[in-house]
């Protein structure tokens, strides 16, 4: 019974590193997904905190996997190849968030919010904690400020594309 309890000996980073990587990646996307969430978007909190959850969940499985079975030339290559992967499953993601009625698209802002989030939860999950809160932070700033501006601006787009978005 006590082997259910034992936590694993990870060679990459330790569970406490591992545990902030994944928490961060869930807490910088929860911020971007609090303002989707207050603007009532259809992608919101819940959804972009999973997205860079997952983005970050496969950046670290990657980089144990090397260095649990030490790596080597097999293996120079994986985390680019998990890079790629991530990003494709998102995009697919991102475009099931895209809507064309007649001329009109709706959700384009939104597919990109979820690109957004993934690329912050991978740069969690490699441990790049600075590059994922910069990237969190700049896109608050286009999500709330300039969307702020824009409205200000263009007061007649609200059944524009993007703002229906």
């Amino acid at each position: 019974m006590t082997e259910l309890l034992d936590l694993p000996t990870l060679r990459y980073a330790s569970m406490s590193e591992v545990t902030v990587r994944l928490v961060a990646a869930v807490f910088l996307a929860g911020l971007i997904g609090l303002d989707r969430e207050v603007r009532q978007k259809p992608v919101g909190l819940k959804t972009l905190m999973l997205v860079a959850l997952g983005a970050a969940s496969f950046c670290v499985t990657v980089m144990e996997m090397i260095a649990q079975t030490g790596g080597g030339e097999s293996f120079a290559h994986a985390p680019d190849r998990v890079m790629q992967g991530v990003i494709g499953g998102i995009g697919f993601l991102g475009a099931g968030a895209i809507i064309q009625e007649g001329v009109r698209v709706r959700g384009v802002t939104t597919g990109a919010t979820i690109w957004v989030v993934g690329g912050v939860g991978m740069a969690s999950g490699f441990g790049f904690y600075l590059h994922a809160a910069l990237v969190t932070g700049i896109a608050l700033f286009v999500l709330v400020i300039l969307g702020w501006i824009e409205r200000m601006l263009f007061p007649g787009r609200g059944e524009s594309a993007e703002e229906v978005d």
